[in-house]
């Protein structure tokens, strides 16, 4: 689950956000060029499902009260399912229902947006002014990798399942009063500063899209495909990358208790066990079958330092090639 916030596709969200809702016109447009009668995409929100474009960009571009010409006016959530996820999604409900499903998700992500500011009366989407697109292709870009080694064209259609949603979100609240922004990540001088600020948590954000995704449509989601994990085996301690390691090592023999390993794993991600040890105690209190997975003798490989590792292994090769080139002599 990819799930970002930028200024906008366009580059530019300090003024009109026309050229952002145009853009995002991209395949009504095609149809039309083409001849195709597939029916035009509307954009949705959570309250209707039938919006026209110039109605996304006259509320968007009024919402502005007390914004100066150099705040942002508006940002643009991008929320792309997995070609894991999707497969899901299509599987379960066919390729009509899961674009259906996915402005459901989305709906439910935008929830998660605005509590994400803990602000007193932004509790839902309802209290936001948004508006969201449902697109069923991504075209390569002049700086994806295939365009610049000359395999792709840019405007070149990407193979695959490319289903996704983006979605306008203004700077102001649905009642044009209360300054929302996701950029704001500095915290307050107490926890009622904060509040005051609106500070906005971008992993935790990411990370509610993921635990809904799995919720609502019964995804299960492999250690390896959670944020927990790959924000740890990059950032990640030694320590934490080692424990990560082995509750990946488990999850593929305890397929069925993969709740509570990715629930251990933000645990480690979160830095709550110094080590190994720490860990299997509290998975002491989570399942017997589990602990006694974690018992078994294979962890005690996984505390040692990749990079020495490494390093053990380039010697060793360093070794071998001058013994050879020494007997060749």
């Amino acid at each position: 689950m990819f799930i970002n916030i930028t200024a906008s596709e366009t580059g530019n969200n300090k003024g009109s956000s026309g050229a952002l809702v145009n853009y995002l016109e991209k395949e009504n447009q095609m149809q039309t060029e083409k001849g195709r009668a597939l029916g035009q995409e509307n954009w949705f929100n959570g309250s209707d499902n039938q919006i026209r474009r110039q109605e996304v960009r006259m509320k968007i571009d009024r919402n502005i009260a007390k914004l100066g010409r150099n705040d942002s006016k508006f940002f643009l959530v991008n929320i792309s399912p997995s070609q894991k996820e999707l497969a899901h999604l299509y599987e379960k409900f066919g390729e009509a229902g899961a674009k259906e499903k996915l402005k459901e998700f989305a709906v439910k992500i935008m929830d998660g947006y605005a509590k994400n500011f803990k602000r007193t009366g932004i509790d839902s989407n309802r209290d936001l002014l948004w508006f969201g697109k449902a697109e069923n292709y991504r075209y390569y870009k002049h700086t994806d990798r295939e365009v610049k080694d000359g395999t792709r064209q840019t405007g070149e259609r990407k193979e695959g399942r490319q289903m996704h949603i983006q979605i306008i979100v203004s700077r102001k609240d649905i009642s044009n009063t209360i300054k929302l922004s996701p950029q704001n990540t500095s915290k307050g001088k107490n926890t009622a500063h904060s509040a005051k600020l609106g500070q906005f948590d971008r992993t935790a954000f990411k990370q509610i899209g993921e635990i809904l995704f799995d919720e609502f449509f019964g995804f299960d989601r492999g250690l390896k495909d959670t944020l927990s994990y790959a924000n740890t085996m990059k950032n990640g301690t030694t320590a934490q990358k080692a424990q990560m390691q082995v509750l990946r090592d488990i999850s593929l023999s305890q397929h069925e208790r993969l709740d509570i390993i990715n629930d251990l794993s933000k645990g480690v991600a979160d830095g709550l066990f110094e080590n190994i040890g720490q860990m299997i105690d509290a998975t002491a209190q989570k399942g017997s079958d589990l602990l006694v997975a974690l018992m078994e003798p294979v962890y005690v490989a996984s505390e040692t330092n990749p990079i020495e590792e490494a390093e053990k292994r380039r010697r060793k090769k360093k070794e071998n090639l001058d013994q050879s080139q020494g007997l060749s002599r």
